[in-house]
Protein backbone atom coordinates (compact mmCIF):
# COMPACT_ATOMS: atom_id res chain seq x y z
CA UNK A 1 0.00 0.00 0.00
CA UNK A 2 2.81 2.22 1.27
CA UNK A 3 4.24 1.54 -2.73
CA UNK A 4 1.24 2.82 -4.36
CA UNK A 5 1.30 5.54 -2.27
CA UNK A 6 4.66 6.87 -2.81
CA UNK A 7 4.43 6.37 -6.44
CA UNK A 8 1.23 8.24 -6.86
CA UNK A 9 2.92 10.86 -4.56
CA UNK A 10 5.94 11.01 -7.15
CA UNK A 11 2.95 11.68 -9.89
CA UNK A 12 1.86 14.38 -8.25
CA UNK A 13 5.12 17.17 -8.44
CA UNK A 14 5.35 16.40 -11.74
CA UNK A 15 4.69 19.60 -14.23
CA UNK A 16 1.11 19.02 -16.26
CA UNK A 17 2.07 20.82 -19.25
CA UNK A 18 4.98 22.49 -21.86
CA UNK A 19 4.17 25.40 -23.75
CA UNK A 20 6.97 25.53 -26.31
CA UNK A 21 7.10 28.91 -28.23
CA UNK A 22 7.30 28.68 -31.89
CA UNK A 23 10.73 30.02 -32.75
CA UNK A 24 12.46 28.09 -29.99
CA UNK A 25 10.67 24.65 -31.41
CA UNK A 26 12.03 25.83 -34.94
CA UNK A 27 15.62 26.01 -33.77
CA UNK A 28 15.36 22.62 -31.89
CA UNK A 29 13.55 21.28 -35.29
CA UNK A 30 16.99 22.92 -37.21
CA UNK A 31 19.74 21.63 -35.02
CA UNK A 32 18.22 17.75 -35.14
CA UNK A 33 17.40 17.64 -38.70
CA UNK A 34 21.16 19.05 -39.33
CA UNK A 35 22.93 15.55 -39.47
CA UNK A 36 21.38 12.01 -39.33
CA UNK A 37 24.12 9.75 -38.44
CA UNK A 38 24.60 10.86 -34.63
CA UNK A 39 21.94 12.45 -31.72
CA UNK A 40 22.19 16.02 -31.20
CA UNK A 41 21.18 17.64 -27.82
CA UNK A 42 20.50 21.24 -26.29
CA UNK A 43 19.31 22.85 -23.33
CA UNK A 44 15.80 24.61 -22.95
CA UNK A 45 15.59 27.65 -21.26
CA UNK A 46 12.48 29.40 -19.50
CA UNK A 47 10.38 29.64 -16.77
CA UNK A 48 7.56 27.45 -14.38
CA UNK A 49 4.55 28.90 -13.11
CA UNK A 50 3.33 28.49 -9.55
CA UNK A 51 0.20 25.70 -11.37
CA UNK A 52 3.79 23.67 -12.61
CA UNK A 53 3.53 25.04 -16.66
CA UNK A 54 7.18 24.84 -18.38
CA UNK A 55 7.33 27.96 -20.83
CA UNK A 56 10.29 27.53 -22.77
CA UNK A 57 11.54 30.62 -24.69
CA UNK A 58 14.46 29.98 -25.88
CA UNK A 59 17.20 27.01 -26.40
CA UNK A 60 21.08 26.73 -26.16
CA UNK A 61 22.59 24.13 -28.66
CA UNK A 62 24.79 22.07 -27.00
CA UNK A 63 28.70 21.44 -28.49
CA UNK A 64 29.30 17.76 -28.99
CA UNK A 65 32.53 16.04 -27.93
CA UNK A 66 32.11 12.89 -28.40
CA UNK A 67 30.17 12.00 -31.30
CA UNK A 68 27.48 8.89 -31.03
CA UNK A 69 24.62 7.28 -32.61
CA UNK A 70 22.58 6.79 -29.80
CA UNK A 71 23.92 8.54 -27.37
CA UNK A 72 23.87 12.36 -25.53
CA UNK A 73 25.47 13.37 -22.79
CA UNK A 74 25.50 16.92 -20.90
CA UNK A 75 28.82 17.93 -19.11
CA UNK A 76 28.84 19.90 -15.77
CA UNK A 77 30.62 23.09 -17.39
CA UNK A 78 27.89 23.07 -20.21
CA UNK A 79 24.90 23.02 -17.59
CA UNK A 80 26.77 25.59 -15.25
CA UNK A 81 27.19 27.95 -18.82
CA UNK A 82 23.51 27.45 -19.54
CA UNK A 83 22.42 28.50 -16.44
CA UNK A 84 25.30 31.66 -16.75
CA UNK A 85 23.12 32.12 -20.45
CA UNK A 86 19.75 31.88 -18.24
CA UNK A 87 20.45 34.72 -16.27
CA UNK A 88 21.68 37.08 -18.51
CA UNK A 89 18.18 36.85 -20.36
CA UNK A 90 16.77 37.29 -16.69
CA UNK A 91 18.58 40.48 -16.52
CA UNK A 92 17.42 41.66 -20.00
CA UNK A 93 13.67 40.58 -20.02
CA UNK A 94 12.89 40.95 -15.95
CA UNK A 95 11.38 37.37 -15.80
CA UNK A 96 12.61 34.46 -13.83
CA UNK A 97 14.14 32.47 -16.70
CA UNK A 98 16.69 29.15 -15.79
CA UNK A 99 17.09 26.75 -17.28
CA UNK A 100 13.94 24.27 -17.53
CA UNK A 101 14.82 21.33 -19.96
CA UNK A 102 16.79 19.50 -22.55
CA UNK A 103 16.06 18.41 -25.90
CA UNK A 104 17.42 15.77 -27.97
CA UNK A 105 17.08 13.76 -31.30
CA UNK A 106 16.44 10.39 -32.56
CA UNK A 107 17.17 10.00 -36.17
CA UNK A 108 15.93 6.99 -38.16
CA UNK A 109 14.48 5.95 -34.63
CA UNK A 110 11.01 6.03 -32.52
CA UNK A 111 10.27 8.94 -30.82
CA UNK A 112 10.08 7.38 -27.83
CA UNK A 113 12.75 8.23 -24.99
CA UNK A 114 15.17 4.73 -24.29
CA UNK A 115 15.54 3.31 -20.87
CA UNK A 116 19.09 5.50 -20.91
CA UNK A 117 17.00 8.55 -21.55
CA UNK A 118 13.97 8.19 -18.65
CA UNK A 119 16.83 7.24 -16.13
CA UNK A 120 18.93 10.28 -17.59
CA UNK A 121 15.92 12.39 -17.14
CA UNK A 122 15.13 11.50 -13.27
CA UNK A 123 18.71 12.52 -12.51
CA UNK A 124 18.04 15.54 -13.82
CA UNK A 125 14.73 15.65 -11.78
CA UNK A 126 16.43 15.74 -8.58
CA UNK A 127 17.85 18.68 -8.86
CA UNK A 128 14.65 20.30 -10.47
CA UNK A 129 10.96 18.64 -10.24
CA UNK A 130 9.76 20.18 -12.96
CA UNK A 131 12.92 19.81 -15.63
CA UNK A 132 11.12 18.43 -19.01
CA UNK A 133 12.56 16.67 -21.43
CA UNK A 134 11.99 16.88 -25.51
CA UNK A 135 12.65 14.30 -27.92
CA UNK A 136 12.39 14.86 -31.94
CA UNK A 137 12.38 12.33 -34.17
CA UNK A 138 13.26 12.69 -37.44
CA UNK A 139 14.15 11.43 -40.68
CA UNK A 140 11.17 8.57 -40.34
CA UNK A 141 9.65 7.89 -43.43
CA UNK A 142 6.38 6.78 -43.87
CA UNK A 143 5.31 3.59 -45.77
CA UNK A 144 2.56 4.69 -47.42
CA UNK A 145 3.02 8.10 -48.67
CA UNK A 146 6.84 7.85 -49.18
CA UNK A 147 6.89 11.31 -47.28
CA UNK A 148 9.24 11.80 -44.28
CA UNK A 149 7.58 12.94 -40.67
CA UNK A 150 8.88 14.54 -37.56
CA UNK A 151 8.27 13.24 -34.45
CA UNK A 152 8.24 15.47 -31.13
CA UNK A 153 7.43 14.14 -27.12
CA UNK A 154 7.87 15.57 -24.26
CA UNK A 155 8.45 13.59 -21.54
CA UNK A 156 9.68 12.97 -17.52
CA UNK A 157 10.13 10.61 -15.33
CA UNK A 158 8.54 8.58 -12.54
CA UNK A 159 9.49 5.71 -10.53
CA UNK A 160 7.96 2.40 -11.66
CA UNK A 161 5.33 0.56 -8.96
CA UNK A 162 7.71 -2.14 -9.01
CA UNK A 163 11.39 -2.43 -8.79
CA UNK A 164 13.53 0.70 -8.33
CA UNK A 165 13.64 1.47 -12.26
CA UNK A 166 11.70 4.51 -13.94
CA UNK A 167 9.09 4.76 -16.68
CA UNK A 168 8.20 7.75 -18.57
CA UNK A 169 5.44 10.12 -17.92
CA UNK A 170 4.35 11.67 -20.99
CA UNK A 171 3.70 15.67 -20.83
CA UNK A 172 1.40 17.60 -23.00
CA UNK A 173 3.16 20.26 -25.06
CA UNK A 174 2.02 23.03 -26.86
CA UNK A 175 3.97 25.04 -29.41
CA UNK A 176 2.79 28.31 -28.97
CA UNK A 177 2.90 30.98 -32.22
CA UNK A 178 5.41 33.96 -32.56
CA UNK A 179 4.88 36.45 -34.92
CA UNK A 180 8.39 36.86 -35.38
CA UNK A 181 11.83 34.53 -33.87
CA UNK A 182 13.40 36.39 -30.73
CA UNK A 183 16.99 37.68 -29.98
CA UNK A 184 17.98 34.90 -28.18
CA UNK A 185 16.80 32.21 -30.70
CA UNK A 186 17.87 34.03 -33.63
CA UNK A 187 21.41 33.82 -31.69
CA UNK A 188 21.36 30.04 -31.03
CA UNK A 189 20.45 29.54 -34.60
CA UNK A 190 23.31 31.50 -35.79
CA UNK A 191 25.80 29.77 -33.48
CA UNK A 192 24.23 26.13 -35.55
CA UNK A 193 26.97 26.43 -38.44
CA UNK A 194 29.64 27.32 -35.87
CA UNK A 195 29.14 24.77 -33.98
CA UNK A 196 28.89 22.23 -36.44
CA UNK A 197 31.70 23.05 -38.09
CA UNK A 198 33.70 23.25 -34.48
CA UNK A 199 32.48 19.61 -33.63
CA UNK A 200 34.00 18.09 -37.16
CA UNK A 201 37.45 20.14 -36.81
CA UNK A 202 37.76 18.86 -33.06
CA UNK A 203 36.85 15.21 -34.27
CA UNK A 204 39.71 15.61 -37.29
CA UNK A 205 42.51 16.93 -34.70
CA UNK A 206 41.80 14.38 -32.45
CA UNK A 207 42.03 11.46 -34.69
CA UNK A 208 45.23 13.20 -37.18
CA UNK A 209 47.12 13.78 -33.78
CA UNK A 210 47.45 9.91 -33.58
CA UNK A 211 51.23 8.76 -34.22
CA UNK A 212 50.69 5.76 -35.37
CA UNK A 213 49.11 7.08 -38.56
CA UNK A 214 50.42 6.44 -42.00
CA UNK A 215 50.43 9.33 -44.80
CA UNK A 216 47.88 7.40 -47.03
CA UNK A 217 45.65 7.33 -43.83
CA UNK A 218 46.08 11.13 -42.97
CA UNK A 219 45.49 11.93 -46.85
CA UNK A 220 41.90 9.90 -46.40
CA UNK A 221 41.06 11.53 -43.12
CA UNK A 222 41.44 14.75 -44.41
CA UNK A 223 39.38 14.32 -47.21
CA UNK A 224 36.92 13.20 -45.04
CA UNK A 225 36.83 16.27 -42.71
CA UNK A 226 36.49 18.23 -45.82
CA UNK A 227 33.16 16.57 -47.25
CA UNK A 228 31.89 16.40 -43.67
CA UNK A 229 32.84 20.06 -43.69
CA UNK A 230 30.88 21.11 -46.79
CA UNK A 231 27.95 19.42 -45.96
CA UNK A 232 27.57 20.86 -42.82
CA UNK A 233 27.98 24.17 -44.40
CA UNK A 234 25.15 22.76 -47.03
CA UNK A 235 22.47 22.38 -44.76
CA UNK A 236 23.14 25.59 -43.24
CA UNK A 237 23.18 27.55 -46.67
CA UNK A 238 19.99 25.24 -48.09
CA UNK A 239 18.16 26.46 -45.01
CA UNK A 240 18.79 29.95 -45.43
CA UNK A 241 18.32 30.20 -49.10
CA UNK A 242 14.95 28.61 -48.72
CA UNK A 243 14.46 31.31 -45.99
CA UNK A 244 14.63 33.79 -48.55
CA UNK A 245 12.51 32.53 -51.15
CA UNK A 246 9.81 32.05 -48.62
CA UNK A 247 10.31 35.87 -47.56
CA UNK A 248 10.16 37.07 -50.77
CA UNK A 249 7.03 35.38 -51.40
CA UNK A 250 5.85 36.92 -48.58
CA UNK A 251 6.54 40.18 -49.55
Amino acid sequence: MWGIFRVLLFFTILCLAVHLESDAFLVCMNHALSTEKEEVMGLCIGEVEASRIVHIHSVIILRRSDKRKDRVEISPEQLSAASTEAERLADSTGRPMRVVGWYHSHPHITVWPSHVDVRTQAMYQMLDQCFVGLIFSCFIEDKNTRTGRVLYTCFQSAQAQKGSEYERVEIPVHVVPREAIGKACLESAVELPRILCQEEQDTYRRIHGLSHLDPVTKIHNGSVFTKNLCNSLSYAFKQRKNRIKINQSDG
